[in-house]
């Protein structure tokens, strides 16, 4: 008789090994690979499969209701969301510790509480008297919220199946929660995805949303398996710098809206606070008027988000010179100024740049290279951009400037904020809405408006 042998699998690319061993050959990922008990006996000694039932097969054009929302009462989290919570969804937020992920779902199951709903916080790595502690500071003791302390899934499906299902279920945090099906121990690969799957599942039958909330590692990814994001059907990173007051949830996966979707949050002594017009806090004191700044006016998902990217080129205090950037990729810096120096004949490869996206936000749009174009410039030259003027824009290894999508929706934001005028790719259209717009083809152009001449009297935007 056969006998069925056990199966090593690679939890990070689902790789089958024979045996284990520390590096999977599959992915290259470090101990990565897992038993996963003994392989489904095949042949003349596999058990005879159950015989499956018909399901009802349908066409695309079949209409179904939109899903219904459970509001949590947190604007700036619903949007994200999608509007809302879908019953018996899963959701999971992650982010660096201290980043304020257990106090955003504290706010938001109080606030749903509020609301006469059905909430259930289960911690799993505090004590209750910590959560109340936390609760009592942020003014939220009298919230209507269930409290509970524990890490076993058995235990929690018990107590939340016991009663009236909750609208709301939160677990803070599943890297904690173990079950007794396993041997393994807390916070491992296998518990961790035994866990999720238990959890999820209930919420799939039961109709309440499921709010988990995840660690993440050294990368900023949540750890462990990734079949615990596709588990889910959102996946929203709370994001924020120790430096920085604001932070932000992005929404990276979502079943039931719109992905790249931001909210925008300040934190503050009494929690999180919403931030309603993010632009205006992003841009700030905009009095100044040093050379080296410009203003973005990028897209955040559905959100149209005015920001500042400040530049300053200086003279190389070393042989090599140094690049520094700070909310943006460096990669990208290294060929707007290559593209500057071959297009334009700024010649500022010599020089130190260091560029800065204000705010602490992270700024990953295309469209952002004609902003930061323009403040090397005024850096370089030392002219002063004008204040009531935006730039978005494409740049092109032939130094051509393309256009960027939604232009109406970044002008709109614009005009709302103050802004008169806007420097603008070749072909961009927009109604009439008292912004100006200034249209250029090319960094030559670019560097005429925006630079003028150097400081030496060289006039900037002619090939020398």
């Amino acid at each position: 008789m056969a006998k069925s042998s056990a199966s090593f699998v690679c939890q990070a690319c689902g790789a089958v090994h024979n045996k284990w061993s520390g590096r999977c050959d599959a992915c290259a990922g470090w101990n990565t690979i897992v038993e996963e008990g003994a392989a489904i006996p095949a042949g003349a000694t596999a058990r005879p499969r159950a015989k499956g039932r018909r399901f009802a097969l349908e066409d695309l054009k079949t209409i179904e209701d939109a899903p219904m929302r459970r509001a949590t009462g947190i604007a700036e989290f619903d949007r994200v969301c999608g509007g809302g919570l879908v019953p018996g969804s899963a959701l999971l937020v992650g982010g660096d510790p201290g980043v304020g992920k257990s106090t955003l779902i504290l706010q938001a199951l109080a606030a749903y509480a509020k609301a006469g709903h059905s909430a259930v916080y289960i911690s799993g790595e505090e004590a209750m008297a910590q959560v109340r502690l936390r609760a009592a500071r942020m003014g939220l003791a009298d919230a209507p919220v269930a409290l509970g302390s524990a890490t076993c899934v058995e235990d929690i499906l018990s107590t939340v199946s016991a009663g009236k299902t909750p609208d709301i279920i939160a677990i803070d945090s599943i890297q904690t929660i173990w079950t007794s099906a396993l041997e393994a121990a807390p916070g491992t690969i296998a518990q961790v995805r035994t866990a999720s799957f238990d959890l999820v599942r209930y919420a799939k039958s039961s109709g309440a949303a499921l709010l988990l909330v995840g660690h993440v590692t050294k990368d900023g990814q949540i750890a462990g398996p990734k079949a615990v994001e596709h588990l889910v059907d959102a996946v929203l990173y709370f994001e924020g710098e120790r430096g920085h007051h604001f932070r932000i949830l992005r929404a990276v996966k979502n079943r039931f809206g719109p992905t790249d979707e931001i909210g925008v949050f300040e934190m503050t002594g009494s929690g999180l606070a919403e931030v309603a017009n993010p632009s205006a806090l992003f841009l700030g004191d905009r009095n100044s008027t040093s050379p080296g700044a410009a203003v973005f006016a990028g897209l955040e998902g559905t959100r149209p988000l005015l920001m500042e990217v400040q530049a300053l080129v200086a003279a190389a205090g070393y042989g090599t010179p140094r690049r520094a950037v700070v909310g943006w990729d460096s990669g990208r810096l290294a060929m707007i100024l290559a593209v500057l120096d071959a297009r334009a004949g700024l010649g500022m490869s010599g020089h130190d740049v260091y560029l800065n996206v204000a705010g602490g936000l992270k700024i990953g749009e295309p469209a952002a290279d004609l902003a930061a174009a323009a403040a090397l410039v005024s850096s370089f030259s030392g002219r002063a951009l004008p204040k009531d003027c935006v730039f978005f824009g494409e740049i092109s290894l032939s130094g051509d400037v393309r256009p960027a999508p939604q232009a109406e929706l970044r002008l709109k934001e614009a005009a709302k904020l103050g802004f008169r005028r806007a420097v603008v790719p070749v072909g961009t259209k927009m109604e009439p809405n008292g912004v100006e717009l200034r249209q250029i083809g090319n960094l030559a152009e670019l560097a005429a408006f925006a630079g003028g001449t150097t400081q030496s009297g060289r006039r900037l935007g002619v090939v020398e």
